[in-house]
């Protein structure tokens, strides 16, 4: 453990030291992820959704502040909408607008939240994002987990359909299209399931982390995964959705172990050593639980040659020691 801590320091120093070189790489990553995730789930405008495009726009972003990240995604997706239908574009239009009310109302420093939700969709571990955002974030940032969940499944039930509704131009078919884009956002029962159980869950982790109680974060984490399982379970079988309780199940097992990690990069104490302080001044008295982090510094080594082969070298004679000791230099004799 004590070596673990170590690293976790030196790299935490390394961060602090490196931080405005850092940040733009991290952010280069976080956008071309995302542009790819665009382009192979929903390119439908071949111009665009190339991957020398992604790596432009991803380059663009690494040097914007990541709501002009946000702004370029949904500029590429709306291009992706047109290509697929006129009327696709419309919907999801009017559906961003709703959402940056939302988000830029309610949650406008968590971009990244909302640009990484989808990508958690994707990588099966969606569940991570409540737990982590009880424990890193503010109780607002759930209408960032909010947007980032309705966007996903808009987005998807695009793609299972987009056979059907890149079909022709019709009023009556066009009027059809717009039903079935609607549908994505009325009719999605699951949808509406899960994005009640995650912002629950956000809501419920936030709210234990924050009591004044020994390994609050540990606790927690076990009742956000807790809840989040069981209230998916449950609703996937009320709503007779077949196949998912083994993707629950891996996937928040997954978001536990990441939240653990969370835990350790952000939030390890050390309880033994707990110390609890009473002070007062000409109004109030004070009492205060002072918990300390788990933090070992690593040991710089310093060595001292007595002596050596190489004249050259610095030798530690006996009227230096006693100088250095203030003695008498025969009392070494």
């Amino acid at each position: 453990m004590t070596t673990i801590l170590e690293i976790k320091e030196k790299i935490t120093r390394f961060y602090g030291r490196n931080e405005l070189y850092i940040n733009p790489v991290l952010k280069f990553l976080l956008a071309f992820v995302t542009f790819l995730m665009i382009n192979q789930n929903i390119g439908f405008m071949a111009g665009i959704s190339r991957t020398p495009i992604a790596l432009v726009l991803a380059l663009v972003c690494s040097m914007i502040p990541v709501n002009g990240m946000i702004v370029l995604a949904s500029a590429v997706i709306v291009a992706d909408m047109y290509a697929l239908s006129l009327e696709v574009c419309l919907v999801t239009l009017l559906l961003f607008v709703v959402l940056y009310l939302v988000y830029f109302r309610f949650a406008p420093k968590y971009g990244y939240d909302v640009v990484l939700m989808p990508i958690c969709f994707k990588l099966r571990i969606p569940y991570v994002m409540p737990v982590g955002e009880g424990l890193l974030r503010e109780g607002y940032s759930v209408f960032a987990v909010a947007c980032g969940t309705v966007l996903f499944f808009f987005l998807d039930g695009v793609r299972q359909n987009a056979a059907a509704l890149s079909n022709t131009t019709e009023t009556e078919e066009a009027a059809s299209k717009i039903a079935v884009v609607l549908n994505q956002l009325t009719g999605n029962k699951e949808m509406y399931l899960v994005l009640g159980v995650m912002v629950v869950t956000t809501m419920t982790v936030y709210i234990i982390r924050r009591l004044s109680i020994e390994n609050a974060w540990g606790i927690a984490i076990i009742a956000g995964v807790l809840l989040d399982t069981v209230g998916l379970i449950a609703g996937y079988m009320l709503l007779g959705i077949s196949g998912k309780t083994i993707g629950v199940l891996v996937g928040n097992a997954a978001a536990a172990l990441i939240a653990f990690f969370m835990q350790f990069l952000f939030f390890n104490l050390d309880y033994s050593r707990t110390e609890r302080l009473q002070f007062e001044d000409d109004e109030y008295f004070y009492y205060v639980k002072a918990v300390p982090k788990a933090v070992v510094s690593g040991t710089d080594k310093k060595i001292t040659r007595f002596g050596g082969r190489d004249d050259k070298e610095e030798r530690l004679t006996k009227k230096r020691f006693a100088e250095e000791m203030d003695i008498d230099e025969e009392l070494l004799d």
